[in-house]
């Protein structure tokens, strides 16, 4: 649970190519941004919050919640070159072979709050939490023993409050709902500058139960799900987390209030040698982009941040096995670590041998009652979730061509419209059009108008 919940925290934190030259990197912090108020209205910032309203079963008069509320507080770094008027800034200073460069750093909090009484009812609850600014001093001298420079690292104090509290007393055992708020209370800010500064970077949250479980808000138990149908978030996404218990399948004492969407009882995956801080990338891809860096690049990561030194030491010194790893998995996460699809041994589950229980071409779906396959006649009905220009389709004509179910259990229908002129070409090429079963009225095999 921590692994992933430190994969949340510095997720963006910094982005290929590692380097601060980089325009990605002018712009990083993006997932669990709560900015002080007023920052978002005026265009200089995020939102000043965010809300998880979740569901807990206590099982103890003395039921209890304890909140670790996680995230960063932005620290400047600033580099100084020394000369005979005192201290100039600079963009970068190069001593004794090492190259520092000036770069927006963070430093990490976890504050623990609680234990909050929640056997009866957890009562409504305001609770401070306060950051103290700094400035550190670190002097570079040359071999010498000269001071020729230092580095300043800066941070701003942070003010912020958790709201706490259950709708109302029930009987031990009953599902209540628990809503959990963290908010920004910082001053308004006066620039974009001010307003990141004063931020929580990263938020997120840690709910733990002592005496009870949380419920699942994805897969909520039968007498659970009517509570759970109440609940409503604002810029976060609850999970449990931990490793799951089969004896209490859908229930687990400890939630991760996330700002990125995650399933039940997230992992990190075995193959992941170490972090990238792009969870939302895939780990091969992004090793076989550091090793193509070249050797001035690779320096300039080292000198933008330590934690980009690391991934340019752990990638360059990974091995032909260990890159494999890397290559060709996809695990189901809730099904043991189980490839999907289940493949025969020493098969590839991305050849067609893998494949011999899939038949697009005679395989179908039942839609409103009728078996939709290959020549099936459809009426098109692209549904909000379509892209703009597949709303251009709605009430068109097309004929099936395929049916396809992929590895998440959801079927898509690959259909050709009939009045299209190139109809015929994208039929022989396989370029179709792909909708829901949901999206489709059967009009037969025959009926055309």
């Amino acid at each position: 649970m921590r692994a992933v919940a430190n994969a949340v925290l510095y997720e963006g934190y910094l982005l290929y190519p590692y380097r601060a030259s980089s325009r990605k990197n002018h712009s990083r912090w993006q997932f669990g941004v709560l900015g002080p108020p007023g920052a978002a209205a005026a265009g200089l910032g995020e939102e000043p919050g965010l809300t998880a309203q979740c569901v807990l079963r206590p099982l103890g008069a003395d039921a209890a919640v304890e909140v670790a509320v996680r995230f960063l507080q932005l620290q400047t770094r600033t580099v100084q070159r020394r000369d005979a008027d005192g201290y100039r800034t600079v963009d970068e200073l190069t001593v004794a072979g090492r190259s520092w460069v000036g770069w927006d750093e963070a430093v990490e909090h976890e504050i623990l709050l609680g234990p909050f009484p929640a056997g009866n009812a957890c009562r409504p609850c305001t609770v401070p939490i306060t950051v103290p600014g700094g400035e550190d001093v670190d002097e570079l001298t040359a071999p010498d023993g000269a001071v020729v420079g230092r580095v300043l690292r800066t941070r701003w104090p942070l003010r912020a409050e958790l709201r706490i509290g259950a709708n109302g007393p029930g009987r031990l055992g009953a599902p209540v709902p628990l809503s959990v708020t963290v908010e920004n209370t910082a001053p308004a800010p006066a620039d974009s500058a001010t307003a990141l500064r004063t931020s929580l970077l990263g938020a997120h949250l840690i709910v733990t139960a002592r005496g009870g479980r949380f419920v699942s808000l994805l897969e909520p138990p039968e007498d659970a799900a009517d509570v759970v149908g109440t609940c409503a978030h604002s810029r976060c996404f609850p999970v449990l987390a931990g490793d799951p218990d089969p004896a209490t399948a859908g229930e687990a004492a400890t939630l991760l209030v996330s700002p990125i969407i995650l399933y039940d009882h997230p992992r990190v995956a075995a193959q992941s040698a170490g972090d990238l801080f792009d969870a939302t990338e895939i780990d091969e891809i992004l090793t076989l982009r550091v090793l193509t860096l070249t050797d001035a690049e690779k320096a300039e990561a080292r000198a933008t941040d330590p934690r980009a030194g690391d991934i340019v030491d752990r990638c360059e010194a990974m091995t032909p096995a260990e890159l494999q790893a890397l290559h060709g998995v996809l695990i189901d996460p809730q099904a043991g670590g189980a490839l999907v699809p289940a493949v025969p041994d020493g098969v590839d589950w991305w050849t067609p041998e893998a494949d011999t229980g899939v038949h697009p071409d005679t395989d179908g779906v039942l839609v409103a009652g009728v078996r939709v396959a290959k020549g099936s006649l459809v009426r098109l009905h692209p549904s909000r979730r379509a892209d703009a220009q597949d709303l251009f389709f709605d009430g068109r004509l097309a004929r099936v061509s395929t049916v396809h179910a992929d590895v998440d259990g959801d079927t898509h229908v690959g259909v050709v419209l009939l009045d299209d002129p190139a109809a015929d070409l994208h039929a022989w090429y396989g370029r179709y059009l792909y909708f829901a079963p949901d999206e489709l009225e059967p009009l037969g095999r025959n009926e055309e108008t």
